[in-house]
């Protein structure tokens, strides 16, 4: 039915239509084809699969389809075969005959080419990531089967823009950007405002490096994002969006645009949605891959064509955003959470997590790790549960030393505090935020003087300079790490680095500055006793810093 225009009650009929066609095969053969699986051959590996089944004589039991990522990043491509969610990793177009004829054909699956961390999936709850790997993303179809656009529909046939509110606000659900603000309390802000048009605006910049969580939804379930969307603009009277996104991820975009295309052409956007009175369309801008874009009032300077610079607030974009008109800003993980809420109610989703932090939280789990890749777990989990549980532990048999919690802007914790929930106002405590989502574990052979000064030259890259303290703070901070390193520190640069941190918490404009002395503010905090050893002993513990004198020396 793609191509025809819908009415309220048509999406059902073709959620039925589509579970009555999926029950006809006995199999369904799930290759991810993401940016992480697709370097590694995914789509040879999808071509594979459709020839075996034909050869084995299968393909009218089997359904071969092309998926998102499942979240195993480190062993792609990876495949999935229902039922039983059996997991197959690091296929090759090779191996694929050997699991059509043994798993389909015999019912055998080939045990040592399935994924054995089964810990990586035991304490995570899918709410976000619920079709990631389920579905293929470029049929809008797998998404109506797995219920999707039936959250619109409710809102539309059912519900006032007020009663959608009223279920955020009993949600508890807070950005997932990295400030978390309760969604709900912006989305009164926005809908408020006596002012048109309205906006709203998809935040799928992710400038931080090694995080990709936001990349991996939008290329595994980009209706999620746009029924979100559907449900904010009709909650705050918006009928115009924009998904702001990178331009370094082409497979997201290319995901999206079809995504988009498909709902227009099932009258899901644009003018009389579903044949209603409510309208609103969507469209994609490209950003340049600048960190401070992911700041909102730089978002809106990019999405308006100028450079991505923020500006001070207020007036904030509930009031005054897009070419001055009222905008709702959104992360595209808070959006994929919108459907759920309205299907299943505020209240069922505030017992999900913790009572002052709800629902769940996406993660990029990356660094000396062994199981690293996209997590989905609830609020409240213990980083210990994180890293050892989730993740397995520390690679190569290394002791763990720290973990980065919150991107480059973030905090470095000790394994003093692994035990400590995840939460907005926990991690504030202890000098780390939630960010966009990133955990980085840091093993014994990593030097937390390097490490801080390394984030430190990054947002030094990223920072736009329109504010003195991010521009000469932070170059100030840069000057003394490289002393320190150089040999030439000493016991008073301690106080200075600490100083100049919190001064540039402190004054800066944006979220950039604000949180990029983070890692220094952290590491002199919990590693202070590196740093002394740098300065008074010239020693680095890891054998990282001192490099180019030793060289100099040697000479």
């Amino acid at each position: 039915m793609e191509g025809t225009r819908l009415k309220l009650g048509d999406l059902q009929k073709i959620a039925e239509h589509e579970v009555d066609f999926e029950r006809a095969f006995k199999h369904r053969i799930n290759v991810c084809c993401s940016s992480g699986c697709v370097p590694f051959g995914a789509f040879d590996v999808l071509k594979a699969f459709q020839e075996a089944v034909k050869e084995f004589g299968v393909e009218k039991e089997c359904k071969v389809a092309r998926t998102g990522c499942v979240g195993t990043c480190a062993v792609g491509p990876a495949v999935v075969i229902e039922p039983g969610d059996y997991l197959y990793q690091n296929v090759t177009p090779d191996k694929v005959r050997q699991i059509v004829r043994d798993h389909i054909v015999l019912g055998l699956p080939v045990k040592d080419m399935l994924y054995q961390n089964e810990a990586f999936f035991k304490k995570q709850h899918r709410l976000v990531l619920r079709n990631a790997g389920k579905i293929d993303p470029t049929r809008i179809q797998d998404y109506i089967a797995a219920g999707g656009y039936a959250a619109i529909v409710k809102c539309l046939a059912t519900m006032t823009p007020q009663g959608v509110i009223y279920e955020v606000l009993g949600s508890g659900l807070r950005g997932r950007g990295g400030a978390g603000f309760p969604t709900g309390q912006k989305w009164s802000l926005v809908a408020r405002s006596h002012s048109s048009p309205k906006y709203i605006v998809a935040n799928l910049d992710e400038g931080d490096p090694g995080v990709f969580a936001n990349r991996t939804l939008a290329e595994a379930d980009p209706h999620a994002i746009l029924e979100g969307m559907l449900i904010a603009a009709y909650a705050v009277g918006a009928e115009k969006g924009y998904i702001y996104i990178r331009a370094e991820y082409p497979l997201a975009i290319e995901t999206l645009q079809k995504a988009i295309a498909q709902a227009r052409a099932m009258s899901l956007l644009g003018e009389n949605v579903l044949e209603t009175s409510f309208k609103f369309d969507v469209e994609l801008r490209f950003g340049a891959g600048a960190f401070v874009a992911g700041e909102e009032t730089a978002i809106l300077a990019s999405v308006e064509g100028r450079r991505a610079m923020p500006r001070p607030r207020p007036p904030y974009p509930a009031n005054s955003g897009l070419w001055g008109k009222p905008t709702l800003i959104q992360n595209v993980e808070t959006l994929a959470n919108i459907p759920l809420i309205v299907l299943n109610g505020g209240a069922w989703f505030s017992k999900i997590g913790t009572g002052k932090c709800t629902g769940t939280k996406c993660f990029s789990l990356t660094g000396k790790v062994n199981n690293p890749g996209i997590i989905e777990v609830p609020m409240g989990i213990t980083l210990h549960e994180v890293v050892f549980d989730v993740g397995g532990g520390v690679a190569d048999n290394r002791k763990f030393k720290a973990v980065l919690v919150g991107g480059p802007s973030g905090g470095c914790l000790p394994e003093t505090l692994l035990e400590l929930p995840i939460d907005y106002d926990s991690l504030t405590r202890v000098g780390a935020i939630m960010g966009s989502g990133g955990i980085v574990v840091i093993d014994d052979k990593s030097c937390m003087v390097d490490t801080a000064k390394f984030f430190t030259d990054f947002c030094i890259d990223e920072s736009c300079g329109k504010c003195t303290p991010c521009r000469a703070g932070l170059a100030k901070i840069k000057e003394i790490f490289e002393g320190i390193t150089r040999g030439e520190g000493n016991l008073e640069d301690l106080a200075t680095l600490e100083k100049a941190s919190i001064y540039i918490r402190d004054a800066s404009l944006c979220g950039l500055g604000q949180t990029a002395p983070n890692p220094v503010i952290t590491t002199l905090r919990y590693f202070k006793d590196e740093y002394v050893r740098h300065i008074v002993d010239k020693v680095c513990p890891a054998d990282r810093c001192f490099k180019n004198v030793k060289e100099v020396n040697k000479q």
